[in-house]
């Protein structure tokens, strides 16, 4: 769970650096980008022996190997960043957002589902799950960043603040098809997870409240602040957005558990 958690955000926040207009934030912003991503590698590939629950033997050391790569290239690329190399530093960036997407993917590649075609909905979750957290983290990182950089264009945080809406609207797309594909009989899942138990109704009310209602209208709230150019208190909202899709991730986590189901 910690090891999936890791990837996802990992992923995420290498995605919004992909999709964000990069010339108009300084180098020293991705540099420590960069470690936090180092750090989050080096947690997933620690934590990566302990997810027996989800992951097999196999995938497991690939998470580790992979992982620990990713740490390390999170290190080179905060030395990279903090030479003003900023070519090399996006190169980079692509390469642990490709290595962090394929072994999101990838881990579902053993699993003993892949006998009907909406198994494909668990991999495509793990991304958009993903694009949810990176961009409210990202976007709450480069809203303190302006504190540093005052006279940076709020264009770049504009545009990931348009991303969370989009993340939190493709997340509600995506839960909302994994339920009508239970309701109606199509999805390959157990009596247990037709029934959905009452603790795991709740868990899915949170997941919808924090994880995908929330980041939408943090979406909207930051879009109006920023009419006022107030970095700060946009800040501020995002914060409290990460705090909101941190829940629901966990609650997403939690019923995969529980129920086998990508919420």
């Amino acid at each position: 769970m910690i090891s999936q958690f890791a990837l996802r955000l990992i992923c995420g926040m290498s995605l919004m650096w992909a999709l964000m207009p990069r010339r108009a934030v300084t180098s020293g912003f991705f540099r420590i980008q960069n470690l936090v991503v180092m750090g989050l590698g080096v947690l997933a590939a620690l934590a990566a022996g302990m997810n027996s629950s989800t992951l097999t033997l196999a995938s497991g050391v690939a998470t580790q190997w992979v992982s620990g790569t990713i740490g390390v290239a999170g290190f080179v690329g905060s030395v990279v960043w903090k030479l003003e190399r900023r070519l090399a530093g996006e190169r980079i960036g692509f390469g642990i957002l490709a290595a962090s997407a394929s072994l999101l993917i990838g881990n579902y590649l053993t699993h003993d589902g892949w006998r009907n075609w909406v198994e494909w909905l668990s991999p495509v979750s793990q991304i958009v799950s993903g694009a949810v957290l990176g961009s409210v983290t990202v976007g709450m990182l480069l809203g303190h960043w302006y504190l540093t950089a005052p006279t940076m264009s709020i264009e770049p945080l504009k545009r990931i603040n348009t991303f969370v809406g989009m993340a939190g609207g493709l997340q509600l797309i995506m839960s909302s098809t994994v339920l009508g594909l239970l309701w109606s009989g199509l999805w390959p899942a157990s009596d247990a997870a037709l029934r959905l138990p009452a603790i795991a109704q709740v868990w899915l009310a949170l997941r919808w409240l924090a994880g995908i209602v929330g980041p939408m209208v943090i979406s909207l709230m930051v879009w109006r602040i920023l009419k006022y150019r107030n970095t700060q208190a946009a800040t501020g909202v995002l914060f409290v957005g990460v705090i909101l899709v941190f829940l629901g991730d966990l609650m997403a986590a939690l019923l995969l558990q529980e129920t086998n189901l990508p919420f």
